[in-house]
């Protein structure tokens, strides 16, 4: 789930391997194994299939859940993974008219969880209390289920997805920014011919990370895989990674302006995103302008330093001491500084004690983030064994450190990956494609102006009039607020509903 953050973690797995040895002449001493030898991961257990009744207001659904994993494996049958999912399909629907949605979180790094236990998925638990809150799920009155069968994919090393190859190129592939996607991709493939979903519509739905593998995963499953894509749905997405200079970057600041602006009015009532059109417009031109005349110019310092002070609600001195140049950091440490709380980047109206309040900078836990953590793993572990009666021996991992520390992001003279040059693509290749992107407005990882200032580089005609930006009070995960996750289910079934 993450963007300025949004590299995360775990472990893989290995094979035995052994040597012969002729007994009529002296062995030759063996040479070391390029791998050493470790235990063989557990395998997964077959796919089971439940049927399952959903009793929930003004309405009941009856629907199959089936829990499982698909084998990828390299040209010459070696395995390369187990990748687990979890597909909901509605009963008494003809295959050929339902729509199915392919659901991934983020990180790269994350499992499918935070979607599926907190906006769209049969059942879900509330988020909020930290991480002692109850992990019970419950029937989800927001589900996408009425509209859309869901397939919750875990990518590699996370839920109960397995890495199982020893070699080194392959397991770096499969941490890798293109070779995330085209496994990926064929693992939706793979899964629409077993189900012969084929000739469904398909969507897709990506939060954060996600979101960015969305417009990457439409171009690869339509030029590799031959599988079209009707819709996207992308949720506080990071399409773009590259352009960043810390020697000077006044779009880093300029983006963040309204999120934390928005934050700092929040404590004043609701705020709507039409309340920040004044600071998206200063943002956008004095801003920006003052920023390049640099550290020379007294006049433009002190402009800028006032200006920025009175939107986000900090410490004048503060700000100046600073020259304007207000980071995350400084942002959220500040804002409720009087009261010895620190705020979420994820949501930076979500608050928690600062466990180091004389410190200037710090490490410490996110609000959000962190406090969601276990009740969402919790809950998880709960469908697979109460719900879906799918057992494996392993632990089920939210999050992966493997790939948080060894993610490949790209080398040569263009490292820095984006997702908007293949949305564009995706666009004009197919007129029927549209697109929903969704952001919360006190987001500061992924926050929702960078988005808006990409989009409005794409040409309206043909193209731009098929992708909508909606933002909801909330942050990067919105849907843990009611009303925001009810809003952003209205908005998805309009798009799935659209001629």
């Amino acid at each position: 789930m993450r963007a300025t953050g949004l590299r995360n973690w775990l472990l893989a797995a290995v094979i035995l391997t052994g040597a012969a040895a002729n007994a009529q002449t002296p062995a030759e001493p063996a040479a070391p194994p390029a791998h050493p030898a470790q235990p063989a991961m557990p395998r997964l257990p077959p796919d089971t299939t439940t049927h399952q009744t959903l009793d929930l207001p003004g309405r009941t659904l009856h629907f199959s859940a089936t829990a499982g994993a698909i084998r990828l494996s390299d040209d010459k049958n070696a395995p390369r993974a187990d990748i687990a999912f979890i597909a909901y399909q509605l009963d008494g629907v003809e295959a050929r008219d339902r729509k199915v949605t392919f659901v991934l979180n983020g990180g790269p790094g994350f499992a499918s969880g935070w979607l599926q236990v907190g906006a769209v998925g049969p059942w879900r638990i509330p988020m909020e209390g930290g991480p002692s809150a109850s992990p019970a799920p419950l029937p989800n009155a927001e589900t996408w289920l009425d509209f859309t069968d869901l397939v919750f994919i875990d990518p590699a090393d996370t839920g109960f997805s397995q890495v199982l190859t020893t070699n080194d190129d392959a397991r770096k592939r499969l941490f890798s920014v293109d070779g995330d996607i085209a496994y990926l991709a064929e693992v939706i493939r793979l899964w629409l011919d077993r189900s012969n979903r084929g000739v469904s519509p398909k969507y897709l739905l990506g939060e954060s990370y996600g979101g960015f593998r969305g417009p990457r995963l439409a171009r690869e499953l339509a030029s590799v895989q031959g599988v079209g894509v009707s819709g996207l749905l992308l949720v506080s997405p990071a399409l773009d990674f590259g352009g960043r200079s810390f020697v000077f970057d006044p779009f880093y600041y300029a983006v963040r302006l309204p999120s934390m602006t928005a934050a700092a009015r929040a404590a004043r009532g609701p705020v709507t995103r039409a309340q920040l059109a004044d600071v998206e417009h200063y943002a956008t031109t004095d801003f920006l302008l003052d920023a390049t005349k640099g550290e020379r110019d007294a006049a433009a310092i002190e402009r800028r330093g006032k200006a920025v002070a009175d939107f986000i609600g900090l410490d004048p001195a503060l700000v100046a001491r600073y020259h304007g140049w207000i980071n995350n950091d400084i942002f959220l440490r500040a804002l409720d500084r009087d009261a010895g709380r620190v705020s979420s980047a994820y949501d930076a109206t979500i608050t928690s004690v600062d466990p180091w309040p004389l410190a200037t900078v710090t490490p410490y836990p996110d609000p959000v983030l962190e406090g969601f953590k276990a009740p969402v793993s919790s809950a998880m572990v709960a469908i697979y064994t109460t719900q879906l009666n799918w057992r494996p021996d392993h632990a089920y991992r939210l999050e992966s450190p493997t790939a948080f520390r060894q993610w490949d992001w790209g080398h040569g003279m263009m490292p820095d990956p984006q997702a908007v040059g293949f949305m564009r693509s995706a666009l004009a290749l197919d007129p029927h494609l549209h697109v929903l992107i969704a952001h919360g407005l006190f987001d500061l990882v992924t926050p929702y102006f960078a988005t808006q200032l990409l989009l409005d580089q794409i040409p309206s005609a043909g193209v731009g009039e098929r992708i909508r930006l909606v933002t909801y009070a909330g942050g990067h995960m919105f849907y843990t607020r009611d009303a925001s996750r009810i809003a952003f289910r209205d908005d998805a079934q309009a798009l799935f509903t659209a001629e």
